[in-house]
């Protein structure tokens, strides 16, 4: 049986500013057992990056702050160890590719130095600068760069070229969690597959657990163990993506989700996108944070937030699947 490495216990996070209060997550609870992948799936708006910002402990300082719950890694909460301490696990046992390869890199500095930089930081064992010097070359190769360019600054590559090299930093101290906020969203397709397949070879290799963060229902289908479903800061169906991609009871979002994908076996039929738009954070609606965009609302929808139920491990947060709902 594999053992939990994560776990988000009743996490909320809210972003305080002088005009108003944005609620972006709000506690949602998720397992991430060693070695598995879990796809957090869900609009722009969703929370998604925010749920990843707070696992890293990386909320702006300013305006971000976690109001509740609890962040577990390896039974340690994340939320009460010190910052010092903190820079000891970012990097080293959590790793984190961040949404854009583009900006994610320093200009000014050369690819190998910034792969260099996190290996010397959590240089733990004391292995010499050549020792180091070799490990960059290593890991260059591995994402599929010679490592003669080492020495060229980011603007000299290309955009799967970037990611690849913020890859190759995530993955420099073989942590034990990596999370991949939406790293394929700024490449071509053909870039996304070798960036999928790499990643996915390099996790095997690795044996490194991940959250993959995206709004591509495709990449979840390829890359996860499990999904989770977020909208409007919550987690609103959960299971084995098998139990998402093959089962016949969905919440009524994620069936818009999957009615938003084209079918290229029939095209001839149009998409059904979601009507309206993602909640404002600051003005959440009352009752399911999704009945003003649900075609099956009902008016315990508009009042009563709905109750988490569970068909053997599928989870799903919605009055239609209650006791008297119409979809039980």
């Amino acid at each position: 049986m594999q053992d939990t490495l994560l776990e988000v216990k009743n996490l909320s996070v809210d972003y305080e500013t002088d005009e108003a209060t944005f609620y972006a997550v709000n506690d949602i609870s998720f397992k991430l057992n060693e070695g598995e992948t879990v796809g957090i799936v869900g609009e722009t708006g969703a929370g998604k990056t925010t749920t990843a910002l707070a696992i890293m402990r990386l909320l702006p300082a300013r305006t971000g702050r976690i109001t509740g719950g609890e962040i577990l890694f390896k039974g340690e909460d994340l939320l009460k160890k010190p910052e010092n301490e903190m820079r000891l696990v970012r990097g080293a046992l959590i790793s984190m590719i961040f949404q854009d390869p583009m900006t994610s890199l320093n200009p000014v500095m050369t690819v190998g130095k910034q792969i260099y930089e996190s290996l010397e930081i959590h240089n733990l064992e004391h292995k010499s600068k050549q020792q180091l010097e070799e490990r960059v070359d290593e890991l260059l190769e591995l994402v599929g760069i010679p490592a003669r360019r080492k020495n060229e600054y980011p603007h000299q590559f290309s955009g799967g070229m970037k990611q690849r090299v913020v890859i190759a930093i995530a993955l420099a101290c073989e942590p034990k969690l990596l999370i991949a906020d939406e790293p394929t969203t700024a490449l071509d397709v053909t870039i996304q597959a070798q960036v999928l397949e790499m990643m996915h070879d390099l996790k095997k290799r690795f044996g490194t657990a991940m959250i993959m963060i995206t709004h591509d229902l495709g990449v979840v289908a390829e890359t996860c163990d499990n999904v989770a479903i977020m909208y409007a800061g919550e987690l609103i169906e959960t299971g084995r993506v098998e139990d998402i991609f093959e089962g016949t009871l969905h919440h009524p979002y994620t069936k818009g989700l999957f009615g938003s994908i084209p079918d290229l076996e029939t095209s001839a039929n149009r998409l059904h996108p979601i009507d309206g738009l993602m909640p404002d954070p600051a003005d959440l609606p009352t009752g399911c944070r999704f009945h003003p965009r649900c075609s099956q609302c009902m008016e315990i929808c508009k009042t009563t937030h709905p109750k988490r139920v569970s068909f053997n491990g599928h989870d799903i947060v919605c009055h239609l699947f209650t006791e008297g709902g119409a979809g039980k």
